[in-house]
């Protein structure tokens, strides 16, 4: 038996955190030594960070990456590390891997195929590396290898494939296998959505299997750069199996994930293989460099981690949205977060996940640890409750609108996470609005006439006071506005939108209503559940801005939450016709008439094209599945269009057409 041990680690990295991403590249160094590991790979752009933006155009990053790479190199004595860093080679930016063998550069290699869709840009600042391509690359009075190579170090046969690079049919891992790599390292950098967990274990499991060899794949975890939340999975897959699994959506800055190999029984079983290998090295160029590796022992036997959790959407949504959270607060470098606590879903959705972002941080670093992340004063933070009571100030903001049924559940559901409760009275502020407006136009404003501008005007009224205790507490203010609000525009600008980070808008209501009652009921998995916020789930969802005998609801205004969602995903996820999207929801909700189907489809289309102004200026909000309205990474549409006019019309003569 050939024993060999391989890694991937997790890191947690920032972009352009030029000292804290090298420290945490030597901490996985540092632990891969320590259990004994030949081969390293970290995640695709490791050195500066995935999500530089624009500022990998910039000559100080490339120079950068080079310097810290050049520091790294005397910590790689006796094991093999691949780093990913951007390079330029004659007038063009690369996203590259440079494996590094016992202090020494042994070669690089270009990602082939950029990401380019959704929230990914990177055709805007690399090119994809030609397939065959080989070239010495001259640079810093040195010259390297780069391009399409194999790497043959201490015996083993080493080959790469970057992120997007495994996702494409003409992959290059069919390539490596035909000159019978031993493991294919996946630098990855592989943002989190809802199930994607189970598409990526697939992707590595298959080319194992169907490559002979062993998959390593590695990734980020956090929250990077803003509104991108890595889950960290690692993998490593030998032969069709998946023989260690790193954790996902963990606290921790570093997690190495290893396992032992047996190279001669997997280059056994490529034997059996029907797959025709090439009988010489012109595929490929081999780079070989001799050194010894270290000797692995059989590991004890363990289990597969079972995924029934890792699947469920409401965990996922939990645990990735207190991960953003915390990395963004201590990023942002805020001293806690604001939330203008309504009484309804979507504050309370808030407030509960800062709740949670501390006791699972707390579960997995410890007290003291997740306050020194934090950067909270020592000795003030004793409990998971002191940590949340630090962190996370509740406002409740009255008007004459407001109610009793409101108001208890707000300060039920502060008291259940821990937080401080404040109230302001707001509405002076809205009558003394009301006031000057009437003045200067001469007559009284009226709900009859004035609905709309006088709904706003109690939003807007809000935002002041929170912005101005968010300022003087160095704090975060969190925007509440959900999707399905968004892709409608209901949600006051100004108003209910002000904050400085969104994180539930990239989940629509009618998930946000069912999750809440599970974690009222349920909860996560190792937190339980919260039951004051039955407070909040016996309600029907209301802006509470008209007057209490208008009896307001969001459904009133809008249309029942589920059939916004399922016309939203039809319309801009599927790209449907207005036509198609009534025949797909007349289809799937028949208990409602057609003339009411008709009504919602029309008011969806035209809401839609009206308020992407508003959709452009929402703060930043987190990436959770890749069918979000998010215009910055994901829905791009004109703030200016034609509104579907022709279209509408087109779906008013079907349906009258249909009814004669």
């Amino acid at each position: 038996m050939h024993l060999v041990r391989v890694a991937a680690a997790a890191l947690n990295q920032t972009p352009l955190d030029w000292d804290g991403n090298q420290a945490r590249i030597l901490e996985a160094i540092r632990l891969a030594r320590q259990q004994g590991v030949a081969v390293l790979c970290l995640p695709e752009l490791c050195i500066p960070g995935y999500g530089c933006e624009d500022a990998f155009f910039g000559r100080g990053t490339i120079l950068e990456s080079w310097r810290v790479l050049q520091e790294l190199l005397p910590e790689t004595q006796g094991i093999v590390v691949a780093l990913g860093l951007p390079i330029m080679h004659r007038a063009a930016n690369y996203n590259a891997v440079c494996l590094v063998a016992d202090g020494q550069i042994v070669g690089l290699v270009g990602k082939r195929f950029l990401a380019g869709d959704g929230i990914h840009y990177e055709p805007r600042w690399f090119k994809g590396w030609p397939a065959g391509k080989f070239v010495q690359w001259e640079h810093d009075g040195h010259s390297y290898p780069l391009g399409d190579q194999i790497f043959e170090v201490g015996g083993l046969r080493i080959g790469f494939e970057i992120c997007e690079d495994a996702w494409v049919p003409n992959r290059p891992g069919v390539e490596l296998a035909s000159q019978g790599v031993d493991f294919i390292c996946n630098p990855s950098a592989s943002h989190f959505a809802f199930g994607k967990h189970e598409v990526r274990k697939q992707i590595v499991l298959n080319a194992s299997r169907s490559f002979r060899a062993t998959y390593v794949y590695s990734n980020f975890i956090g929250n990077e750069s803003g509104r991108v939340i890595y889950d960290g999975e690692c993998m490593i897959a030998s032969i069709g199996h998946l023989i260690a699994e790193g954790p996902r959506l963990g606290y921790d800055d570093v997690y190495l994930t290893s396992a032992v190999v047996d190279v001669d029984l997997a280059r056994m079983l490529h034997a059996r293989t029907t797959y025709a290998p090439t009988v010489d090295d012109n595929v490929r160029r081999i780079t070989r460099f001799d050194m010894k590796l270290p000797a692995a022992d059989l590991p004890p036997h363990t289990v597969d981690p079972d995924d029934e959790q890792r699947n469920d959407k409401r965990e996922e949504f939990s645990r990735a949205v207190a991960l953003g959270l915390f990395d963004y607060l201590r990023k942002s470098r805020s001293r806690g977060f604001v939330v203008s606590l309504s009484g309804g879903a979507d504050s309370a959705a808030v407030a509960y996940l800062v709740h949670l972002m501390v006791t699972l941080a707390v579960q997995e670093l410890g007290v003291e640890a997740t306050c020194a992340r934090l950067g909270l004063p020592e000795g003030v933070c004793t409990t998971p409750r002191a940590i949340v009571r630090s962190l996370l100030t509740c406002v409740y903001q009255s008007t004459a609108n407001s109610s009793a049924t409101t108001r208890n559940a707000a300060a039920a559901v502060a008291e259940a996470v821990g937080a401080e409760f404040i109230e302001f009275d707001v509405d002076p502020l809205v009558r003394t609005y009301v006031s000057n407006v009437e003045a200067a136009i001469g007559r009284e404003l009226s709900w009859q006439r004035d609905d709309i501008a006088l709904q706003n005007i109690q939003a807007r009224a809000r935002a002041p006071g929170v912005w101005l205790l968010a300022n003087l507490r160095g704090a975060l203010l969190l925007a509440t506005s959900n999707r399905s609000e968004a892709a409608v525009g209901y949600a006051t600008m100004d108003g209910d939108t002000c904050g400085g980070l969104s994180p539930i808008a990239g989940i629509d209501k009618a998930f946000l209503r069912q999750w809440l009652r599970w974690v009222e009921t349920e909860g996560p998995a190792g937190v339980g559940p919260m039951p004051a916020l039955r407070a909040v789930n016996v309600q029907a969802p209301t802006a509470e801005l008209r007057p209490s005998g208008a009896h307001q609801t969001d459904e009133d205004d809008l249309m029942p939450y589920p059939i916004l969602d399922a016309i939203e995903r039809a319309a801009i996820r599927d790209k449907l016709a207005p036509k198609e999207v009534y025949r797909v929801l007349a289809s799937r909700f028949p208990q409602h008439s057609r003339d009411q189907m008709l009504l919602w489809v029309k008011r969806f289309f035209r809401l839609w094209s009206q308020n992407q102004w508003k959709r452009e200026r929402y703060a930043p909000s987190f990436h959770l599945d890749d069918e979000n309205l998010d215009p910055k990474t994901w829905c791009r549409f004109p703030i200016l269009s034609g509104g579907f006019t022709h279209e509408l019309a087109e779906l008013e003569a079907f349906v009258k057409r249909d009814d004669g």
